[in-house]
């Protein structure tokens, strides 16, 4: 078996409650499966969403906060939140976790990326897990008034760290099972594209706009990140987070999701 250096982004979506509170079950099934990989052998980092969410939630907040100030408190409450479960749970597996928090500008500076990439690299050297998330607290003013918009959403976020890191795999977990080629809610027909060779024009096409049903479902930013990884000679999946398991067979490069190969 390859040992392979493997980026995992998760989203709010998997790892919160349609209240915002966390979903315990599915965060303690995602560290036993990463706890495993890297038992195997395998470098892991993760990639985490969810810092508003759950800030939100603990703050008592009727719903997701729409004032930037506000936002940028949950986040920095929610990232507190968020590390103290991580760490707890991978403990308990007998793994160790470190926290690093990105702003665009960090990604984009070469002096900085070029730390950073070392970084990464001490920190898996020594059998670490990086937990990464955008540092919302700083950051999101940026991306909400558009004047620095580098990263902006956590599927780029993870395919720039699959880049600096040069990784071998990324792996997006979403509420969907990879790229279909119509709306599966509308088509029940709809087929499940396997493998993506090549980002074809065809292929950009079925992200749709904003107002289309990919576009809301995020299928534009995977795409976008599918694009960045695969340039950097990182193969990318898209797989649905209902099935935890399905990260070794990924891993050991099942037909699960949809896989967008890395360009030769």
């Amino acid at each position: 078996m390859k040992q392979q250096r493997i980026v995992v982004k998760v989203g709010t979506s998997t790892l919160t409650h349609h209240s915002g509170a966390l979903n315990l079950h599915r965060i303690e099934q995602l560290v036993r499966v990463l706890s495993d990989l890297s038992g195997m052998g395998h470098q892991v980092i993760l990639v985490s969403s969810g810092a508003i969410a759950v800030g939100a939630a603990r703050l008592n907040m009727p719903e997701r906060p729409k004032e930037l100030r506000l936002k940028q408190a949950a986040a920095a409450v929610g990232q507190c939140r968020i590390m103290h479960i991580y760490d707890k749970f991978f403990s308990e597996y007998n793994r160790t976790v470190s926290q690093i928090l990105l702003t665009g500008d960090d990604v984009d500076d070469p002096i900085r990326a070029e730390h950073l990439t070392s970084t990464f690299g001490a920190l898996l050297e020594m059998r670490v897990i990086p937990v990464v998330n955008e540092n919302d607290s700083v950051s999101s003013a940026e991306i909400e008034t558009g004047r620095h918009k580098v990263l902006g959403d956590n599927d780029t976020l993870s395919a720039i760290v699959a880049k600096l890191c040069r990784a071998d795999l990324l792996i997006l977990i979403s509420d969907i099972d990879g790229l279909y080629d119509a709306d599966p809610h509308a088509h029940p027909d709809a087929k499940l594209i396997r493998r993506v060779e090549a980002l074809t024009p065809e292929i950009l096409e079925m992200a749709g706009g904003a107002g289309s049903w990919r576009g809301t479902g995020g299928m534009a930013t995977k795409l976008s990140a599918a694009k960045i990884a695969t340039e950097a000679g990182c193969d990318m999946v898209i797989t649905n987070g209902d099935r935890t398991e399905d990260l070794y067979g990924i891993v050991d490069g099942a037909e699960i999701g949809t896989r967008f190969l890395a360009l030769k």
